[in-house]
């Protein structure tokens, strides 16, 4: 059975073979079993070079750099050392073989490093779920947004409101130890309410932010239009591959599409749909157009290459005259865009336009933002707290900054359930 007690050790740097193998080995025997494979314990936080022994044999297994980290001041905040050996496989192989020889040790699970730098008090939730989006980001923005969180952005003004309801809360206790609660004068009341004014827009105006999941997740970009519109052709333009079907056959395309890709530094995810049609379509077709329809629900941006004015009843339409150098080509009065996927014309200006509406979906990478999670307690923080504008009762308001303290705790782990953190740090990988 795992046990946080166990002395836990990995590969945490890349797969091999690479020029470095980074092995970490964290708990209280990380220092017995650096120990054993070298016969020494280096000075704390001086890397040394020594030999790495098996400890049963006594066969070389490499020559590497050691470190020694005593907990709590590491990164996990227990007992650390790393191996940095030969990032051959052969070697790698070996040296765990050896770190499991030892009594005690074993290998980690996924996120058990961050796990455990969480649970000393190294960092706490809204970093460890920024960190988590570091590991997956794959564009600048997506970089930008999980630094300052996995650096404590949104920790710090956690922290900030913390105090502040703080105050509050020591203020409305003192009212009621040295008071009746009848004789509390109309000014005091006033000033917790005052205070509480900024601390509830503060809130609000990170509430009305986007969202981080639209960083990860992409700028839903939903390709529409009857069958035989041009719709695959213009998605394989836009991704600069051939990710969907091209056929003159009508219903080629029977099922969603997803493809993402990122376009000035910006991750899309484009979609291309089956052909909408009202009449005429056989039963697994039809399936196929309800889940477009479907997606234009859920889109950020309609790319509509149907007659003009029958796409979705939508703000996130976009009117598109597509194949304007096709024989059949039936311009549009009011399209936006005029353009050609197989010669290229008018695609860098739609491109253009994609990138300018997607930075006013998605949340500035300057900023700090809030996923799903966090903004559903923020909700409830900022909604308790809005509760205490209107409260002369300080009972009730002391309940208020109470449940706004819970809401925010939970923002940064202090208060959390180990479903959810088996959730989160179950998705880095094994040296994390």
């Amino acid at each position: 059975m795992l046990s946080a007690d166990d002395t836990i050790f990995a590969l945490s740097s890349g797969q091999p073979p690479a020029a470095i193998g980074i092995l970490r080995i964290s708990g209280p025997r990380a220092g017995q079993a650096l120990e054993a494979l070298t016969e020494h314990l280096p000075k704390p936080r001086v890397a040394g070079l020594y030999n790495i022994t098996n400890m049963v044999n006594g066969e070389l297994l490499d020559s590497a750099l050691c470190l020694w980290f005593p907990g709590p001041n590491s990164a996990t905040g227990e007992d650390l050392a790393e191996i940095h050996c030969h990032g051959g496989r052969a070697v790698i192989r070996a040296i765990e073989a050896a770190l499991e020889q030892i009594d005690g040790l074993r290998r980690a699970e996924p996120g058990e490093f961050t796990r455990r730098a969480f649970t000393h008090g190294k960092m706490d939730l809204a970093e460890a779920e920024g960190l988590s989006d570091l590991l997956f980001a794959e564009t600048e923005l997506q970089r930008k947004a999980a630094v300052r969180n996995a650096g404590g952005a949104l920790s710090r003004k956690i922290d900030d409101w913390q105090q502040q309801i703080l105050a509050l809360s020591a203020r409305v206790e003192a009212e009621l130890d040295f008071s009746d609660e009848d004789d509390v004068a109309p000014e005091q009341v006033a000033g917790i309410q005052n205070s509480v004014r900024p601390l509830v827009d503060d809130m609000g105006n990170l509430l009305e932010r986007p969202r981080a999941e639209k960083l990860r997740d992409g700028i839903r970009v939903v390709l529409g239009g009857p069958p035989n519109s041009g719709k695959s052709t213009l998605l394989n333009a836009l991704v600069e591959r051939e990710a969907a079907i091209v056929s003159d056959i009508a219903g080629t395309t029977r099922d969603v599409i997803e493809v993402p890709v990122a376009l000035g530094g910006i991750p899309f995810l484009f979609i291309d749909t089956a052909g909408v049609r009202d009449s005429g379509a056989e039963t697994i077709e039809q399936i196929g157009i309800d889940r477009a329809r479907q997606q234009f629900s859920a889109a950020d941006i309609i790319l509509w290459l149907g007659e003009e004015g029958q796409g979705p009843a939508q703000d996130n339409l976009i009117e598109i005259s597509s194949r304007c150098d096709h024989p059949d080509h039936q311009p549009k009065a009011s399209a936006a865009f005029t353009l050609s996927p197989v010669s290229g014309r008018g695609m860098d200006a739609l491109v253009d336009q994609l990138i300018v509406r997607a930075k006013d979906i998605l949340p500035d990478g300057d900023q700090v933002s809030v996923n799903a999670r966090q903004a559903g307690l923020l909700s409830t923080a900022r909604d308790v707290l809005s509760a205490v504008i209107d409260e002369t009762d300080y009972l009730i308001v002391a309940e208020h900054l109470r449940m706004a303290r819970k809401a925010l705790d939970e923002i940064t782990g202090k208060a959390s359930t180990e479903d959810m953190l088996d959730g989160l740090f179950g998705k880095f990988c094994i040296g994390k």
